[in-house]
């Protein structure tokens, strides 16, 4: 029995609302999050990403209380993430009520930080979101929301992830964010190919078509968009209706 793919709305936060960006830039507000994360529980999500974007020490405060609203208010699995550096991070965001946790910088920086999440919270709590660029030398990953180039690449970083202890990787492609071109399937079945942990596909949603690529030509687990969501451009029970006609496992 093949596990059902998953549909996730993802919602960058700033300053308290939600925001959405095209290559990670020109922000525009969304709505309020408590009550987008409510819809979008009650359309049939299958989990909700919170992304704190902006998560300075006062942005901390704002989010957290945030999360305690949302787990309030909803009924399926969230996984939030922005400023988690420290097992203190992850304990505040549980205890307000969130399911998982996502690290992007902070792992790359001190990629000890997936064992320890792993070892304190288990495997299930880690979410490890990797932004990358393809370049002429290949798939590199970036740090700081999108604005610092690393040197580590994409699929021996994903493998260390994996190794290290992660439930899931998270990953985006940064040239296809917000462009609604589709996603970044040559990789993202790599990267299927390549772990034994569960791949969710993020950046380039524009049509129905798209997800189903992200699934079939993808080979990921879980996809998830914003702005097509967040500005009713796909519906999500039309969505599964679609990815159910065209043979795709999902929970109706």
């Amino acid at each position: 029995m093949a596990l059902a793919k998953r549909i996730i709305p993802c919602l960058d936060i700033k300053d308290g609302q939600t925001v959405k960006g095209t290559n990670f830039i020109n922000l525009r507000q969304a709505g309020d999050p408590v009550e987008l994360g409510k819809a979008y529980s009650e359309q049939g999500a299958d989990e909700l990403v919170y992304l704190d974007i902006t998560a300075s020490h006062e942005g901390r405060k704002t989010f957290t209380s945030m999360v305690q609203q949302v787990a309030a208010q909803i009924s399926i699995p969230f996984t939030v993430g922005g400023g988690i550096n420290e097992l203190a991070d992850v304990d505040r965001l549980l205890n307000a009520g969130a399911d998982k946790i996502s690290i992007n910088s902070a792992a790359l920086r001190r990629p000890e930080l997936i064992d320890e999440i792993a070892r304190h919270f288990g495997s299930q709590v880690c979410v490890v979101a990797i932004d990358a660029k393809q370049t002429e030398e290949g798939w590199f990953c970036y740090l700081n929301g999108g604005r610092v180039k690393t040197e580590r690449k994409l699929l021996e970083w994903a493998r260390e992830v994996n190794d290290r202890g992660a439930g899931e990787i998270l990953f985006t492609s940064m040239d296809h964010d917000g462009v609604k071109t589709g996603f970044a399937n040559e990789a993202l079945a790599q990267l299927a190919d390549s772990l034994s942990i569960p791949v969710i596909a993020s950046g380039g949603a524009g049509n129905m078509e798209h997800f189903k690529d992200a699934f079939t030509l993808g080979k990921s687990d879980a996809a998830l968009a914003a702005s097509v969501f967040h500005f009713g451009e796909i519906k999500i029970p039309d969505l599964k209706q679609y990815l159910r006609n065209e043979g795709i496992e999902v929970r109706l």
